[in-house]
């Protein structure tokens, strides 16, 4: 006995089903009601792409990967890190981005001092700015290969604002 589709060449054999009814379209119109159903189907709003991720914007937290582009300047453009830095070319002084003195850091972001390497990376606490002492740069804006020469393996720390005792 020949199998199942075998010899039967018609178009509704296993290949294709239900072609000879209008395939799976066909099919469904043979067992529902589907004026009823296009009817009866909620449509919601009629709404736009924009619209749409205006809704969701205010839950979804906001992460600003672009990092401190306006803010900065490279590193090849300040004399005193070539001093600072003589094992770098100038080519990889203009790759790190010196942010700005009175640039607000991103919270929880991992910066670098360059006026203090042996201090390590650090992360940015809420409020914290680059101060007029300060050459920060930071790690989303630097390529992982030059960081890792900069800043070794060492793990970030929080940075932690020093506190005057006053008498």
């Amino acid at each position: 006995m020949p199998k199942r589709g075998q010899h039967d060449k018609s178009p509704g054999d296993d290949r294709k089903p239900y072609s000879d009814q209008g395939g799976p379209a066909g099919r469904h119109a043979q067992t529902h009601d589907v004026r009823r159903e296009a009817l009866t189907n909620p449509k919601g709003l009629d709404r736009g792409p924009d619209e749409f991720a205006d809704d969701i914007a205010p839950a979804t937290p906001s992460l600003d990967l672009s990092g401190h582009a306006d803010e900065s300047v490279p590193a090849v453009e300040d004399k005193l890190l070539h001093e600072r830095l003589p094992e770098l070319t100038n080519a990889e002084l203009a790759r790190l981005p010196v942010v700005q003195t009175g640039t607000r850091l991103e919270q929880g972001h991992t910066y670098l001092d360059l006026n203090d390497l042996r201090h390590g990376p650090f992360k940015a606490i809420g409020g914290q700015e680059a101060g007029t002492r300060n050459r920060y740069i930071a790690k989303a804006d630097v390529d992982y290969e030059l960081w890792n020469r900069l800043a070794g393996d060492r793990e970030p720390e929080i940075e932690r604002p020093e506190v005057r005792v006053e008498d």
